[in-house]
């Protein structure tokens, strides 16, 4: 158990390093400094002060920004690892995500509903709409063996596509091309606090996705259906013949997963953007993918690997406002991470060998 758990923590380890110096040639090509590239993308998330900082700013409000967009992260990429507990891979966090937005939007988001009723009920009912459509996801690969790649993918472009008809038929803003914005009561983060002379944003859903770390890991762990989640992932066949009802489990699992991919939904859409842009599907429901498999889809991994990954995504803008590079280089160190992640029974080998003489 000892070997297992360290092997768990070199390996990640082992692809973010390779990512990273794989980064710092790619910037070196490009006639950058590594070291001050890196260095900018921890400015650009507030995790390091920048030199000079705009009206009103300053690295408390790059941080708490920062966090915003983690929250979703986080989200999403628990959504994938309990799929994957189950042996299901759930490729339709986005679309879950744009569809438990939207529903809410307009029927809280646009409503009159004070903010002490407003924003509990936009957490509840993302949640139970992508559990719904988790449900669906699971009921279809049990009921008829669709699998449940295919299915998630084909209800993200219906999602993408009907949600875009109807934004921009009844919901458009337009002056800038998206939906109108949700009410500022039931808007999960609070906008342009004053924090003595600093303004910044309060993301209220990064406290429910340190407590759905904690919640999942437990879940997982310490419950009969947890374990019963881990042993059909693991065998489904085996698991039937000892009594575990496994299509029971398939439900249970998606819909977990669907549920805090509305949760995602509701964070980054009703949290960090405030409105929905058509025809365009959430990033973050595919860095999900990178996110869990970095983090070994343990969830406090996935904590680790999410402020990981934001780190790169957010800090990207300030690294090329100051350094001049691409935008673009923070996904491809991004992919660099998944692929070498995906790479990780090769390194598990390589590092036993090694071991054994």
């Amino acid at each position: 158990m000892d070997k297992e758990k360290k092997l768990s923590f070199l390996v990640p380890l082992i692809a973010i390093l390779l990512s990273l110096a794989a980064g710092a040639v790619l910037m070196l090509l490009l006639g950058k400094n590594p070291l001050q590239g890196y260095l900018s993308l921890l400015q650009g998330s507030g995790i390091l002060p920048k030199a000079n900082y705009a009206g009103g700013k300053g690295m408390l409000s790059d941080f708490m920004s920062f966090l915003d967009l983690l929250t979703p992260m986080i989200f999403a990429a628990l959504a994938v690892a309990v799929a994957l507990r189950a042996g299901l891979f759930n490729i339709g966090v986005s679309g879950q995500m744009l569809m438990s937005a939207f529903i809410t939007s307009i029927t809280i988001g646009y409503s009159p509903l004070p903010a002490v009723l407003a924003k509990p009920a936009v957490l509840i009912m993302c949640a139970l709409i992508g559990a719904l459509i988790g449900c669906l996801i699971g009921y279809l690969k049990y009921k008829f063996n669709i699998n449940e790649v295919v299915s998630s993918i084909m209800l993200n472009y219906i999602f993408q596509y009907v949600i875009s008809f109807f934004i921009l038929t009844f919901f458009v803003n337009p002056v800038t091309r998206q939906s109108k914005n949700v009410s500022a009561a039931a808007r999960l983060t609070l906008q342009d606090v004053s924090v003595g002379s600093i303004k910044a944003v309060i993301p209220l859903g990064f406290l429910v996705a340190v407590a759905a770390v904690v919640a999942v890991r437990y879940f997982m762990d310490r419950t009969r259906t947890g374990f019963e989640i881990k042993a059909v992932g693991a065998n489904k066949r085996a698991s039937f013949y000892v009594g575990i009802n496994a299509n029971r489990i398939i439900l249970t699992a998606m819909g977990i997963s669907g549920a805090l991919a509305g949760l995602a939904g509701a964070t980054y859409f009703l949290g960090y953007l405030g409105s929905i842009q058509p025809k365009v599907l959430p990033s973050i429901g595919f860095d999900g993918i990178a996110v869990c498999l970095l983090g070994n889809s343990s969830p406090p991994g996935i904590f680790a690997a999410s402020f990981l990954i934001t780190i790169i995504s957010k800090g990207s803008v300030y690294l090329n406002s100051s350094l001049g590079v691409p935008r673009e280089m923070s996904s491809l160190i991004t992919g660099l991470m998944l692929l070498f992640a995906a790479c990780g029974v090769f390194i598990r080998r390589i590092l036993t060998r090694k071991k054994q003489k």
